[in-house]
């Protein structure tokens, strides 16, 4: 397998595919998923001359199951020390969910020359949970659900999730991929349990709102219309008015993950603003 060792001695490991002089495109997974949720739109991208790089999130995937620093600070740490041991320049970044968390903090802390653009897809910034300073968001009580569920039967809720929300699975009329939901539970639980439970305060409680504000470089925020577990308007509606240079493109009817569900649709909308 190909990792490399974080300053803390975690091993992460990562898919790195393509020319190495070519533009990289850097592809940031969602919770509690892995590299492998972007195995279409790697080899898209991979066909159009880009080289693709997806990493496993620190305890998840077949990263080493770490028991602490799951949290957006390390997270986004470990993507700088990525860059920095692939060289990475001028690279474009996009991520899903807590991938999309992951890719605000770190394109706000990236050393020069390392980003050029960043997308967001279905992402959690500004901030999910609700709060007085965030009175519309998600109440606590869903996140300590999930908590709760996680402990009770991981295998079961990994299951749970995708057939329902995540996909859209649960709504009428929905076509439905039993393949897609195999290989949603095979990465989740591919992960650390300890790991996947502390992130769950990641994404949801993490404030990325100096993160949008200080970012300068193009952004494309990608949310489908009836994503049910990032709601729009908590999210991408308030994160477009942060950013200095942001475009938001929605997708009606869609769900949380329609670079999953709609790839067709998706993908060429990324390579224009990859091309732009």
């Amino acid at each position: 397998m190909t990792t490399f060792t974080t300053a803390d001695g975690t091993n992460i490991f990562y898919k790195d595919w393509g020319p190495r002089d070519a533009q990289p495109v850097v592809f940031h997974h969602g919770w509690p998923l892995s590299g492998d949720d972007w195995d279409n739109q790697m080899l898209y991208f991979l066909e159009q001359g880009y080289r693709v790089i997806a990493h496993d999130r620190r305890g998840h995937g077949r990263s080493d199951q770490t028991d602490t620093g799951n949290e957006m600070d390390t997270y986004a740490q470990d993507v700088v020390e990525l860059a920095r041991a692939l060289d990475l320049k001028n690279a474009i970044h996009i991520g899903h969910s807590t991938g999309g968390g992951e890719v605000a903090r770190y394109a706000a802390r990236a050393e020069a020359g390392r980003i050029a653009k960043a997308v967001l897809i279905g992402a959690v910034p500004p901030v999910m949970v609700a709060s007085e300073a965030n009175p519309d968001g998600i109440p606590m009580e869903v996140f300590d659900g999930f908590r709760a569920a996680l402990i009770a039967n991981r295998a079961q809720f990994f299951l749970d999730i995708p057939s329902g929300p995540f996909f859209g699975f649960n709504r009428e009329g929905a076509k439905v991929s039993q393949g897609q939901i195999q290989n949603w539970w095979r990465q989740g639980m591919m992960g650390g349990a300890k790991a996947h439970y502390d992130c769950i305060k990641a994404f949801s409680e993490t404030d990325f709102t100096e993160d949008l504000k200080a970012l300068t470089i193009p952004v494309l925020l990608m949310h489908g219309e009836d994503d049910q577990i990032v709601p729009i308007a908590n999210s991408a509606h308030k994160a477009i008015k942060l950013l200095q240079n942001g475009k938001l493109k929605t997708y009606p009817g869609l769900s949380h993950a329609p670079f999953a569900t709609h790839p067709e649709v998706v993908n060429p909308d990324l390579l224009a603003f990859a091309k732009a």
